[in-house]
């Protein structure tokens, strides 16, 4: 990754040094995320947390972040459909990756472990409705991920 200036414009910062969607600073989100996407099934994760530490709000992200036992995780919500997920994703990287103070990407990356709690639409008849189900990855077939540049190798 370079040490390139990132502009203003392609990283919006609140005047607080917080990102500007999620209204968070770096020091505010843990490396363990689980995601929701209605902001009221925030606080139904974390009222299992033994402490919270941040709760921040802007529109309909919510995060809190605290500890169960010696962990600390952060649980966010995303509003509905796979724009306002981009949102989310693109900020928590940078929140991660990025110098904010240099505006500079960090040299060494930080790789966030994402857990998503949600609803589900399925496709197999099989699967009756309200099952609880545990899946190692997922895709979108809306067509968003036509935006980001990848290399089919990798």
């Amino acid at each position: 990754m370079s040490n390139q200036y990132l502009a203003e414009s392609e990283l919006i910062l609140n005047p607080d040094g917080s990102i500007y969607h999620l209204n968070l600073r770096p020091e505010q989100l843990a490396q363990t995320i689980i995601t929701v996407g209605d902001p009221d099934r925030v606080a139904k994760v974390s009222k299992h947390f033994d402490r919270i530490e941040h709760q921040v709000q802007k529109r309909e992200f919510v995060t809190h972040t605290g500890y169960i036992g010696n962990k600390r995780l952060s649980v966010i919500s995303t509003g509905i459909g796979s724009d306002n997920i981009d949102i989310v994703l693109n900020e928590l990287d940078a929140l991660a990756n990025i110098d904010f103070e240099n505006r500079i990407p960090k040299e060494e990356h930080t790789s966030l472990d994402l857990v998503r709690i949600g609803t589900s639409g399925c496709m197999q008849k099989h699967i009756p409705v309200d099952s609880y189900l545990i899946s190692a990855y997922s895709f979108g077939i809306d067509g968003l991920l036509h935006y980001y540049e990848r290399n089919p190798s990798e």
